[in-house]
């Protein structure tokens, strides 16, 4: 199934993890099966997953097919995008220079804080009460 051509990469953020498939094309964007605009509805969540391609000039050279799972859609568009980034660099290694320009092969690691025992969440505390 796999072609000698095809490229695999991993992605994550926050909960997210994302697979991505970079097959030399049209520019088709496979998403769980649905296209990008359908599975981000948001306009500012696309051009951000798209920015690694516009970076190095690649939009609509290659057809994108994603497995994402886990998070939301912020964190799947960020795990996303690192997964395109890292396929890009894994073509052609001189994209790697732009692309850790522009930030956009560093891993975000920033995640939820986990909730400490005795308070309503992480850092929130219970209304104090000095009588």
């Amino acid at each position: 199934m796999a072609a000698e051509n095809q490229v695999h990469t991993i992605g994550r953020r926050k909960e997210a993890v994302c697979r991505v498939y970079l097959t030399p094309g049209t520019g088709k964007w496979d998403v769980n099966g649905r296209t990008l605009g359908d599975y981000f509805p948001r306009s500012g969540l696309v051009s951000a997953i798209q920015q690694p391609m516009t970076a190095t000039d690649n939009l609509g050279r290659y057809d994108v097919k994603a497995n994402l799972e886990g998070g939301g859609l912020t964190g799947q568009s960020g795990a996303l995008r690192l997964a395109i980034a890292r396929a890009l660099v894994k073509i052609d290694e001189g994209h790697r220079r732009k692309l850790r320009d522009l930030g956009l092969l560093t891993r975000d690691a920033r995640a939820v804080e986990r909730k400490k025992p005795g308070r309503p969440k992480a850092r929130k505390r219970f209304q104090f009460s000095k009588r």
